[in-house]
């Protein structure tokens, strides 16, 4: 795991959410408080986040952004294409970063190495440092209360920020909704 950061991810039936903290670290020190790390792709119909080296995580946005356009939104057939590139390149193979992307459907999470996994689930994912924290949050949370989406999301990462010093509290969330 990369000590760079926490995004977490829930999809719901009718509500798909990301957010990220905003805490920049470079060792042992905080260079930045208010980052944002994750973004909507696809004209909005798709959410991302990354943990792992700034530099290298923009370059993985860019060139998955890319294939997303060329396969029209189609998050599944994007996340095989993108994982075959990043393989087959040198450099790609280098970058240390991950990404979750998700869609109303699909949740994944792209490695450093070109996995791409899909959560057991099907409905909550986290990277980074914090990771582990704010999917336990998140998974308990889930079980055992009737939070929706965006709460879960935000309420995980405020226990994760509590507990990994890479991961802050000041978060960001965006937010799909179910057109039906």
């Amino acid at each position: 795991m990369f000590e760079a950061t926490t995004i977490l991810a829930c999809r719901g039936e009718k509500k798909a959410v990301i957010g990220g903290d905003g805490q920049v670290s470079f060792g042992n020190t905080v260079l930045k408080n208010n980052a944002t790390k994750i973004r909507k792709l696809h004209e909005g119909k798709v959410l991302a986040g990354f943990a792992g080296s700034t530099a290298d995580a923009f370059n993985l946005f860019d060139m998955f952004e890319g294939i997303l356009n060329q396969k029209k939104g189609d998050l599944f057939k994007s996340v095989i294409e993108f994982s075959k590139e990043w393989r087959k390149d040198k450099m790609l193979r280098r970058l240390e970063a991950m990404m979750i992307v998700l869609d109303m459907n699909h949740i994944f999470i792209l490695s450093g190495t070109g996995d791409v996994v899909e959560p057991e689930d099907g409905k909550i994912a986290a990277i980074g440092s914090g990771g582990n924290f704010a999917i336990s949050a998140a998974r308990a949370l889930d079980r055992h209360s009737n939070l929706d989406e965006e709460t879960l999301v935000k309420e995980s990462l405020k226990i994760a920020s509590e507990l990994c010093i890479y991961t802050n509290d000041n978060i960001k969330t965006y937010t799909l909704e179910s057109e039906a």
